[in-house]
């Protein structure tokens, strides 16, 4: 979050979704600090609309409402369609938790419900400044002392003063987190609090080896107008800038209690589409791990098995921040090919839980896989001869006869401007292809193998064809040179399959 100044000059509603058919419900924030309002919006599509009288919101009294309406209009398939959307905003101020109940809204004679949404209010940690001060800059963790691999969220809080008016977008410099890798702390709070706006910059870190670390300040220049310097028509037009620092933190990061693969609170889930395959087809396993903590860093180990082909993809992890933790997942897939029936071995990773220091164990299980071999046809039908000679049926050519057909041909006379135009359109082609191959030679590109390997890998079991130049690709990425792969065959191969 590089500049601070846009995000407190317009703050955006993060709104939570929670949809029917024809019915939309939203709130301004699901999480409020103590003292400030929330919004709820209720949008209806359709032309007649009853919404509910709301005075009370799960104990706590409706302070303001408001409505309004709009059109859209499209064009479809050669028709004009309309749509008409009224929204009805309630306003409140909650003072605890609070589930914003299911509402019943009729529109054109038909009733529809919303979800519950549920509201958490917060105290704010912001420590603000003296009266005088036109803003400041405080950072606080919700912990001091992790283990390696736990994650602890950090908060910057920057207060500024509701009379101040800038001229200039605020500047804002991050804190430095040594030793940790940092992830974005999701929603920023913006709020009101006594005569301050405060928003709410968070960071989630993850440390990566003990000792005892220090987090520098956060830094933030705010630009007001300066009243010292006019115009000639005594406007002013100067800028003063006025810096702050934050605090610092002091981090210690301990040892784990025991050696494990992972810190968090994780499940681990495997899914195969067959233990049964005919020869050289593949096998697809898909392991995914997810959970609280962090997964970043973590890399499933390969699966090295005699006689059998494994292919994998890259790794797809995601992140995201839940009640001010960090959740992630982690899902990776496998092929395995062979002509002989094959084991895939179980996997375990140890896990250590931060609120318990509890080792548990996640395993993906074996699994025995049958392949199918092909069965051999004989080529010939054979019977037996009633003096034991083995003779093959075969049939006697049948016996051909000669047709003689005799061409008729056919010759008109020829005008001399059409010998003269194929003359010249001879030597047109002619030109032509000596020029065609240095014209494929210059804008012929063949595909990145990497990238085609991404595109075909998906359609191995579709063609023999893909399979062994999906082979032949592996094979070239993990170092052989010996391979050999035609370019040609591979842009037709990788152009069938993205026309597909």
């Amino acid at each position: 979050m590089q500049n601070l100044g846009k995000v407190l000059l317009v703050i955006t509603l993060v709104l939570q979704v929670m949809r029917a058919d024809g019915v939309e419900a939203t709130v301004s924030s699901t999480e409020v600090v103590s003292g400030n309002a929330v919004e709820l919006r209720i949008k209806a599509i359709g032309n007649n609309v009853e919404f509910p009288d709301i005075q009370m919101i799960d104990g706590e009294r409706v302070t303001g409402t408001n409505s309004g309406s709009s059109s859209s209009y499209s064009y479809i398939n050669g028709q004009m369609k309309s749509e008409h959307a009224t929204t009805k905003t309630f306003t409140f101020v909650p003072d605890k938790n609070v589930t914003i109940p299911s509402y019943e809204v009729k529109i054109d004679g038909k009733s529809y419900q919303t979800q519950p949404i549920e509201i958490r209010v917060v105290r704010s940690n912001a420590s603000l400044g003296q009266n005088g001060d036109m803003f400041s800059l405080q950072m606080r963790a919700n912990k001091t002392k992790v283990m390696v691999g736990e994650s602890l969220m950090v908060t910057v809080y920057f207060s500024l003063k509701n009379s101040v008016r800038l001229s200039q977008d605020i500047q804002y410099t991050p804190p430095g987190f040594p030793g940790f890798t940092v992830t974005d702390g999701g929603e920023q709070n913006a709020y009101m609090k006594g005569n301050y706006q405060v928003q709410e910059v968070r960071y989630l870190l993850t440390p990566q080896r003990e000792g005892n670390f220090t987090v520098s300040p956060a830094y933030a220049k705010i630009g007001v107008a300066d009243r010292g310097r006019r115009d000639i028509f005594g406007m002013v037009f100067g800028t003063k800038w006025k810096q702050a620092a934050s605090n610092t933190l002091q981090i210690e990061v301990v040892p784990q209690a025991q050696e494990s693969d992972l810190v968090g609170d994780f499940t681990i889930n495997a899914t195969i589409d067959s233990q049964e395959v005919k020869a050289n087809k593949p096998v697809n396993l898909t392991v995914k791990i997810e959970g609280k903590g962090n997964l970043e860093s973590f890399e499933f180990p390969k699966y090295e098995i005699d006689g059998v082909t494994v292919y994998s993809d890259e790794a797809k992890i995601e992140t995201k921040v839940v009640d001010g933790a960090l959740h992630s997942s982690y899902s990776k897939s496998f092929a395995f090919i062979s002509d002989e029936d094959f084991v895939i071995p179980a996997r375990s990773f140890s896990m250590l839980r931060p609120k318990d220091t509890e080792l548990q164990e996640l395993t993906v299980n074996r699994y025995d896989i049958t392949v199918k071999k092909p069965s051999t046809a004989s080529s010939s039908t054979v019977q037996p001869h009633t003096n034991g000679v083995v003779q093959t049926k075969i049939s006697e050519p049948a016996e051909t006869k000669e047709v003689i057909v005799e061409k008729q041909v056919e010759v008109k006379s020829v005008a001399w401007w059409m010998l003269a135009a194929a003359f010249f359109l001879g030597m047109l082609f002619m030109a032509a292809i000596r020029w065609f191959p240095r014209v494929v030679t210059r804008t012929a590109s063949p595909y990145n193998e990497s990238e085609a390997l991404k595109i075909l890998y998906g359609h191995m079991s579709e063609d023999a064809e893909i399979e062994e130049m999906v082979r032949k690709l592996y094979a070239r990425k993990n170092g052989d040179r010996s391979v050999e792969i035609d370019k040609k065959v591979l842009k037709e191969m990788v152009d069938r399959i993205k026309q597909s």
